[in-house]
C-alpha cells in the first residue's frame, strides 16, 4: 500500500479552556439530526478511505445570518469577543447531537452494502466523525450512502448519496484525471451558492482532487478566528456551500494545509501573533485535521495505477522560522520529511511523478516581500538543492498552490517544471509577479489546474492543463513517457 503513515504524529488536545467555550457556544439540537455539509471522502488508496461527515442542526446553511461590513480588520493585540453568536453568521452551520453510519457497495444500485457501525457525534469534536474503511478493492467504484438518526431508537432523518473510485493497482494501467486548487477566499466568492470552479470541474468527472491550502482565510477575513469555534466555523461555511457540497459527493481529496488555514500569515510554530490570540498555531492545526478528512499523517504519497503517483507534502509543522538566516539547518520540510521525499521519489516506478506543494518550489514569486517559499531568497539553500537534486530525474514535475495567479515555470537550472494552479476566483486574483523567459505561461487570474495521465496509441503521456473559472483551457502543457531513467 503506498500511504505513507507516520504514527509519530499526533496532533496534540484542544486547550481545556477554549474547547470549553467552543462547546458551550454550540448548542445541541432538539430536531432531528441532518448533514448541511453532505459528506467529503479522503485519503483513497488501493483498500482504504476516509468518510468524514458531520451532524448539524438544520438541512441547510444560515443563508441570511450577519456578515460583517469589512473584509479585513485592523489587527488588534487585545481580544474581545464578538456578541453576534456563530449561529446568527452566514454561512452557519450549527451542530447537533446524534449518530452516523455509512453503507457503501460496488453496485450502482446500492445493493448488498456493507455497513459501518452507528457512531455518535458530540460537541466535543464538532458533531464530527471520520470513518475509517478498509479491505476495499482496487480499481473499483464505490457507491455510499451516509445515514443520520437522533438517536439509536430514531428513524433516519438524513441521508446523502455519492460514490467514490479507488486506485488501480501499481502494475495495473488506469486513465487518470485529477484537479489542484487553492486560495478560496469567502469574501471573493464569485456565486452565492460556491465558487464557478466547482461545478466547472464536477462536470469533468475528475478521479480526485488536491486543496493545496488556503481553503479558508482564518486570519484575513472576517470574522477573525481568534477561537476554536471561530475557526471551526470558517470551515462550515466554505463546505456548506452547495455547489461544494455537490462535487464531493463523488469527487474525493487529499487536503493540504498552508499558512491561512492553519492559522495566519506566513506562520511556523513558534511564531508570536497576538492579534490571533487566544487560538494558538496547534489549535488551529488541530481544527484543519478535525474539518477535514485526513489520516494520521502529515506527509504522504499515493500511487494511481502504473502511470501515475502523488505526493502530498506538509510545509507548516517542521519549518524554521522565516526570519531566521539562510543556511544548511533553515527547513521548510525538515529532515525527515526531505528524507523520505527523495527516497519514495527516486524508488517510484510509475510513468509519472507528480509533487503537490502548498507553496511555490520553482516559482519565481511577487518581485517584493515574500519570504515563506523555496522560490525566495529566505529559504534558498533548501529549495537550491531541492531542486538540484531532480535534476536528470524523468517524467518528474511539480504543482503548487499559494500564489494568486497561474503558471507554468521551468527552472533553468535544473529543468524542473513547475505548473501553479492560481486561485479559486477571479477576485482573488492579483501581485506583481516578474515573468523571466523560462516562464512560459502567466496569467493573473483565477481558475483551476488539471493533470491527466493517458495513454495515446499506447504510449503513455502526462498532460497539464489551466483553466479559467468556468472551465475554459486557456494553457496546456503535454509530456510524453521519456525513455527509462532514475
Amino acid at each position: 500500500m503506498m500511504l505513507q503513515q507516520f504514527d509519530r504524529f499526533s496532533p496534540p488536545l484542544l486547550s481545556g479552556a477554549l474547547l470549553a467555550l467552543a462547546v458551550a457556544l454550540t448548542v445541541p439540537s432538539a430536531s432531528a439530526a441532518e448533514m448541511a455539509m453532505g459528506f467529503r471522502v479522503g485519503e483513497v488508496t488501493q483498500d482504504s478511505a476516509i468518510i468524514w461527515t458531520r451532524v448539524t442542526r438544520h438541512a441547510e446553511r444560515n443563508q441570511t445570518g450577519y456578515r460583517e461590513p469589512v473584509k479585513r480588520a485592523a489587527r488588534v493585540d487585545a481580544y474581545t469577543p464578538s456578541t453576534v453568536k456563530v449561529e446568527d453568521r452566514e454561512g452557519a452551520t450549527p451542530g447537533a447531537v446524534g449518530q452516523v453510519r455509512v453503507l457503501y457497495s460496488v453496485h450502482a444500485d446500492r445493493s448488498e452494502p456493507q455497513a459501518t457501525a452507528w457512531e455518535t457525534v458530540a460537541a466535543e469534536q464538532d458533531f464530527v466523525h471520520q470513518f475509517p474503511l478498509q479491505g476495499l478493492q482496487s480499481g473499483t467504484r464505490y457507491y455510499l450512502q451516509v445515514e443520520a438518526r437522533d438517536t439509536a431508537t430514531a428513524p433516519v432523518s438524513a441521508t446523502a448519496l455519492g460514490s467514490f473510485g479507488t486506485p488501480a493497482a501499481a502494475q495495473v494501467w488506469q486513465d487518470v484525471q485529477f484537479g489542484v486548487i487553492t486560495g478560496q477566499s469567502y469574501w471573493d466568492l464569485d456565486h452565492k451558492d460556491g465558487f464557478h470552479i466547482y461545478p466547472a470541474m464536477q462536470a469533468m468527472n475528475l478521479d480526485f482532487l488536491v486543496p493545496t491550502g488556503d481553503t479558508v482565510y482564518l486570519d484575513s477575513e472576517e470574522p477573525r478566528a481568534r477561537t476554536i469555534d471561530l475557526a471551526r466555523y470558517h470551515w462550515h461555511r466554505m463546505y456548506s456551500l452547495p455547489r461544494h457540497v455537490a462535487l464531493h459527493r463523488d469527487t474525493p481529496g487529499y487536503w493540504e494545509v498552508d499558512d491561512h488555514d492553519t492559522w495566519c500569515n506566513d506562520c511556523w510554530p513558534t511564531l508570536k501573533a497576538p492579534w490571533m490570540n487566544p487560538l494558538t498555531f496547534t489549535e488551529g492545526f488541530d481544527v484543519y485535521r478535525e474539518q477535514n478528512p485526513l489520516g494520521k499523517a502529515a506527509y504522504r504519497t499515493f500511487r494511481w495505477g502504473k502511470g501515475l503517483q502523488v505526493w502530498i507534502v506538509e510545509g507548516r509543522l517542521y519549518r524554521s522560522p522565516n526570519t531566521m538566516p539562510d543556511g544548511p539547518e533553515k527547513t521548510i520540510w525538515g529532515k525527515e520529511q526531505l528524507a523520505w521525499l527523495q527516497e519514495t521519489i527516486a524508488a517510484s516506478d510509475a510513468d509519472f511523478r507528480v509533487l503537490i506543494s502548498p507553496t511555490p518550489i520553482v516559482g519565481p514569486d511577487r518581485d517584493k516581500g515574500k519570504n515563506d517559499n523555496h522560490a525566495n531568497d529566505a529559504f534558498a539553500y533548501e529549495g537550491n538543492r531541492f531542486r538540484e537534486w531532480t535534476k536528470g530525474l524523468k517524467n518528474f514535475y511539480t504543482c503548487c498552490g499559494d500564489r494568486h495567479w497561474q503558471y507554468m515555470s521551468v527552472d533553468p537550472a535544473s529543468g524542473l517544471r513547475e505548473f501553479s494552479c492560481g486561485p479559486a476566483s477571479n477576485e482573488h486574483a492579483g501581485g506583481n509577479p516578474e515573468q523571466p523567459d523560462w516562464q512560459p505561461f502567466l496569467r493573473v487570474k483565477g481558475g483551476y489546474l488539471t493533470v491527466a495521465v493517458t495513454k495515446e496509441q499506447g504510449q503513455p503521456q502526462i498532460v497539464f492543463r489551466h483553466h479559467d473559472v468556468h472551465g475554459k483551457v486557456v494553457h496546456e502543457y503535454v509530456d510524453a513517457k521519456a525513455p527509462k531513467g532514475p
